[in-house]
This record gives C-alpha cells, sequence and structure tokens, in this order.
C-alpha cells in the first residue's frame, strides 16, 4: 500500500540540488537515500516531512500520516532539556500527563540506562544525543519514519542495538534513513535511491548490490549517449553525399533526402542525453614520503592507563613496519584513543618509552579534527603552515571541495564533510611516512571514504586507525590488534571482534 507518492520534485536552493524526482514510499519499505555531502538528502526529508517546500513537482501523502522526522543535530533550544523530558514533550500536553509510560517503553527498547535519562542533554555525547531524537520520534508513533545520519557519533556496539532495533520495527512502518555507513545500509534497507542533480535513480535492493546496478546502468548510458553520436555523425555524412550528388546532377529528390537526414541527425543529437558524470565533493588524495626505517614504531611492555593511573592494557611487544595497515579494536573505553595520543606524542620528542625511528614523519588526524582551529580561515590553514604560495594554496583548496568563496571565511562555518577534506589536504602537505587517525571517516560521504580507502592503499602508506566503520575497517587493514582482557593481543582478522560488538546485549 503506497503512503507517499512523490512526482517530478525538484529543489534549487541556489544550486540545483534535484530536479524530476519521482519516488513512491509504501508500507514495508526501508530506503537508503545515497549522496555526496551537501546535495540534497537532508532537504529532502525537510520537504517529505512537509517542514519545507520544494521548488517543482508534489508530494501526495496518506490522509492523516504522521511523519517522525529525526535529524542529525538537538536543537539549542532543547539541551537543557533531561533526555527524558525531551522525549516526553514530544507527546501531547494531554497525553503527557496521563500517558508517560510510553516513555519508559521506548527508552527500554532503545537501551538507554537511567542514569543517563535525567541527564541534560548538552552534557551527553553526539551518539546519546542522537538516540534522544530517535526515542521523541518514535514514542509519538509515526506512519512514517526519517533518520538523517542515525549512526553519527555511534560505536559498533550502539550501531548493532539500532540495527536490531529497525528490524524489531513493525513491518508496516516504512523508513527513509540516511548513512554514510555501507554496511548499516546493506543491512536495514531493502530499496536504494541515489539521489542526483538529474536522472536520481531508484533499486529494489540494498546499497551494494545497488551500486553495481547503477554502475551498470551508467555504463549503458554512456553506450547509449555514443551510439546516439555515432548515428547522428553517420546520418550526417550520408547527407553531405547525397547533397554534391543532388547539386551535380540537379535532383530535387536527393536534396529533399538530404534534408530529411539532416533532420534526423539534428534530432538524436537533440534527444542524446550524456551519462551522469558526479560531482565531486573533493578529492583527498595521500602520500607517502617513506623511509628506511624498518620499524618506524616499537612499543615493548608499554602500560596504557587512564588520565588517574588505573592501568587499561599492556601492549605487550609489538611493532609498527613499512606497509602496515593496522586497525585497533577495543570497546569504548579501552583505551585506543590513549594509545594514538601516546604515539603521537612521542613521534613530536616528547619523553616517552615509546621508540620512534628518527625519520618517522607523523600525519596525524583525531576524531575532533583538532588539528583544525575554527577561527582560522582556510586559505591561513594551508598557506600559513606549508610554503605553497597562495595561488597554489587556492588550487588546492579548490580540488579538496573548499570553494573560492569559502576559503577566506572561519573554518567554524565549514560543513563536516568539507573540514575532514580540508584536515586530509593538510595531512598530505605535511607529506608524512606514517598516519595516525582517530575516526578518519566521520562526516566524510561514501565517495570520500572510498578516496581515503583508495589512498592509503595505492601509496602503501604506514598507519595506525581506530575506526567504527566496519566497511572501512575491511577494506583498509592488514593488521588488526585488540585489546582483550587487559592485553593488546594481534588477531588474524576483525571479524569476530566485529560480530561480538553488534550483537552484544
Amino acid at each position: 500500500m503506497t503512503i507517499l507518492n512523490i512526482k517530478d520534485l525538484g529543489l534549487t536552493l541556489g544550486d540545483v540540488l534535484f530536479t524530476d524526482l519521482d519516488l513512491t514510499v509504501s508500507k514495508g519499505d526501508r530506503i537508503g537515500l545515497v549522496a555526496a555531502n551537501g546535495r540534497g538528502k537532508t532537504t529532502l526529508l525537510a520537504c517529505i516531512a512537509g517542514e519545507m517546500e520544494q521548488t517543482t513537482g508534489e508530494i501526495t501523502r496518506a490522509r492523516g500520516l504522521r511523519i517522525g522526522n529525526v535529524r542529525q543535530y538537538v536543537p539549542d533550544t532543547a539541551l537543557d532539556q533531561t533526555l527524558y523530558d525531551h522525549v516526553l514533550s514530544a507527546l501531547p500536553p494531554e497525553q503527557a500527563d496521563y500517558e508517560s509510560w510510553r516513555v519508559d517503553v521506548v527508552l527500554d527498547d532503545l537501551s538507554v540506562p537511567y542514569e543517563l535519562q535525567h541527564k541534560p542533554l548538552r552534557e551527553l555525547s553526539g551518539g546519546w544525543q542522537r538516540t534522544a531524537l530517535l526515542a521523541a520520534a518514535w514514542v509519538t508513533e509515526p506512519d512514517l519514519l526519517l533518520l538523517d545520519e542515525p549512526t553519527n557519533h555511534l560505536d559498533l556496539h550502539r550501531i548493532g542495538l539500532l540495527q536490531g532495533w529497525l528490524d524489531r520495527l513493525p513491518r508496516d512502518v516504512p523508513v527513509i534513513l540516511t548513512s554514510h555507513d555501507r554496511a548499516f545500509l546493506d543491512a536495514v534497507t531493502n530499496r536504494t535511491l541515489f539521489l542526483r542533480a538529474e536522472r536520481s535513480r531508484v533499486f529494489q535492493v540494498p546499497f551494494s548490490h545497488a551500486r553495481l546496478a547503477l554502475d551498470e546502468a551508467d555504463a549503458a548510458d554512456e553506450r547509449r549517449f555514443a551510439n546516439d553520436l555515432n548515428k547522428a555523425q553517420q546520418l550526417r555524412k550520408q547527407a553531405a553525399k547525397l547533397k554534391n550528388i543532388g547539386i551535380n546532377s540537379g535532383s530535387d529528390l536527393l536534396v529533399t533526402k538530404t534534408k530529411q537526414l539532416t533532420e534526423r541527425a539534428a534530432k538524436i543529437e537533440a534527444t542524446a542525453r550524456p551519462a551522469h558524470q558526479e560531482r565531486s565533493a573533493g578529492d583527498i588524495k595521500l602520500t607517502n614520503s617513506g623511509t628506511h626505517a624498518k620499524a618506524l614504531i616499537t612499543l615493548d611492555e608499554i602500560d596504557v592507563t587512564t588520565p588517574d593511573g588505573r592501568l587499561l592494557y599492556n601492549t605487550g611487544k609489538k611493532w609498527i613496519a613499512q606497509g602496515d595497515r593496522i586497525v585497533l579494536l577495543g570497546t569504548n573505553g579501552t583505551g585506543k584513543t590513549q594509545l594514538i595520543r601516546r604515539i603521537a606524542t612521542a613521534v613530536q620528542g616528547e619523553p616517552s618509552e615509546i621508540k620512534t625511528a628518527p625519520t618517522v614523519a607523523m600525519g596525524y588526524s583525531d576524531q575532533h579534527l583538532s588539528q583544525l582551529h575554527d577561527a582560522d580561515t582556510p586559505m591561513q590553514a594551508v598557506a600559513g603552515q606549508f610554503d605553497v604560495g597562495d595561488q597554489r594554496a587556492r588550487g588546492l583548496l579548490a580540488g579538496a571541495g573548499v570553494n573560492i568563496q569559502m576559503q577566506d571565511t572561519k573554518i567554524g562555518a565549514l560543513s563536516g564533510g568539507q573540514k575532514a577534506r580540508l584536515a586530509m589536504l593538510i595531512l598530505r602537505l605535511a607529506q608524512p611516512n606514517f598516519y595516525l587517525l582517530d575516526e578518519p571517516t566521520n562526516h566524510l560521504d561514501i565517495e570520500g571514504q572510498e578516496m581515503l580507502e583508495d589512498e592509503l592503499q595505492a601509496h602503501g602508506a604506514t598507519c595506525l586507525l581506530v575506526s567504527h566503520d566496519r566497511s572501512f575497517i575491511r577494506n583498509v587493514g592488514n593488521r588488526f590488534w585488540q585489546i582483550a582482557r587487559k592485553r593488546l593481543i594481534e588477531v588474524d582478522d576483525p571479524e569476530a571482534f566485529l560480530n561480538a560488538e553488534m550483537q552484544k546485549a
């Protein structure tokens, strides 16, 4: 049963975000909405929810349709509410007075610990804030649920809980969600919409299969376009020959035939449509400056502790050699980031038990992109740190997706995706031979994640990284260190750890 129908929908906000979009949403649909950063995913959800007017086309909703729209961020006006009160406030006043038990049921379904339920939202992590928004939408019992980047800021355990919760939803409640987590999309969706400025495409399969179908469809479009142009060219050649014969012979019939062939060629050329060319949100390029050292980093029975000195784990004897792409596995709070930071300070020359080769040149990016300063401009971040000249700096920034209008504004005004690409550009310009990456895919769209994967592998980069993105872990890692029972152990692959995290109750 169709509950929502989109016909010829288009939206222009300065740039054209999408045009001529057709989509039907029926009970049981789990639709993954995929596009690069800034291409209109959030805007489309707002149009569906009735919170924004489209430029063209129409959206027809079933009578009385209740839509729950889970946004990416908590509004500033709600930050002083407790998590519980925020969910309760989503109910109509009379229902909130007599049916507050609904909040308890939803929070229990979403596995929200009681001690967090009565803390102000501003004191909670981004992941728990996202969970509060989801609970507030679900407590209203919507007929259609919209989720905008629901896995952002979630660790593997919470992603597993979210996947399980979505799987337990009543099958007649459709869901439309945006996400850059490819494994999550594959697990929870059964349809995929690739949102484009022109010729958006819908496939009746999850992301990975849909991506293959999209590539095939684009390749078929490319072949069709080439064939159409070739056919038009042949018609014009025939017309030219007949024209010469007609002129020499004085045949009116051949002149008429020439005109017909020319008109057919022009018609084919006018209707031929080139294959879609995705406009990149910005390139990600890395480098590997190389080193003769065999072991770049040596860990010899290093104790990793909390700030107050409590032992988290001991590393044993470990080495990071050239070409190692080591993924550090461990549940939240076990000390992954502490090890990353300790290695970073050791490479920077601070006294440490961690041994580093003298030729190590480090590229370090943490999950908060703290190497960027919001008060600086992108131009200051690049031209101020590296001897590249203003003109080349502007070219590099444009290539990384920071357009000329944004290059002299504050970094704090950039989107998360632009900041992530800027951070990767700065890493490259530092010419490292060793990368320390803590959640590098945060804020990167799927295109950006795949670029980063390709660059790390193509340059034989040496890196130690932390990530909650299962696809990224599987595609990049060639060694895996796991924190278990207060020891750092090497495992053959990450699958046992990933499965255990996703299935934890």
